[in-house]
């Protein structure tokens, strides 16, 4: 079971946080100060895989960002770097070709496209083309929504006058 997610950028800023285990606040930080300090300073020739208090930190680097998971001792390291591999692919599908700004600037989509992919720490959907379809039907769930506002505020507006 994935214990939680953590992308973290070159200099050491967390750009997104998923916990599928309980931790208190004041043990999340030292958590994420533990594991950048850990992640980060390792060389690109050193294994993805870092042995961790009993648990396993499975991360992979792209680009300018690292994509950490933290399992439990018994699972599967190649597993998981496809389950951030294919995470990876479809925020590219989505974004187009995906970079640090895109998940800074976006970050709710990034959360949301995480949420379709894994529940519970667990691989909930493993075919792309499927995330695509339900990201795109939320999307468009966003935007006829935004659409009934304007018009409810329009109509307000006009009211109002």
């Amino acid at each position: 079971m994935i214990q939680f997610v953590l992308l973290l950028s070159r200099q050491g800023k967390v750009r997104l946080t998923k916990w599928y285990s309980p931790y208190p606040q004041k043990e999340r930080t030292k958590v994420i100060r533990e594991i950048s300090g850990e992640v980060l300073t390792r060389g690109p020739k050193l294994c993805n895989f870092v042995e961790w208090r009993g648990l396993k930190v499975v991360y992979r680097r792209y680009a300018s960002l690292y994509f950490c998971m933290c399992i439990d001792q018994d699972d599967n390291e190649l597993e998981v770097l496809e389950i951030i591999h294919h995470y990876v692919e479809t925020l590219d599908r989505y974004f187009g070709s995906v970079c640090e700004l895109d998940l800074i600037f976006n970050f709710h989509k990034a959360y949301y496209i995480l949420d379709e992919l894994l529940l519970a720490g667990e691989l909930q959907e493993s075919s792309k083309k499927t995330v695509a379809r339900l990201i795109t039907g939320q999307d468009a769930l966003v935007e006829t929504a935004k659409e009934e506002a304007n018009s409810i505020s329009n109509i307000i507006a006009q009211a109002s006058k």
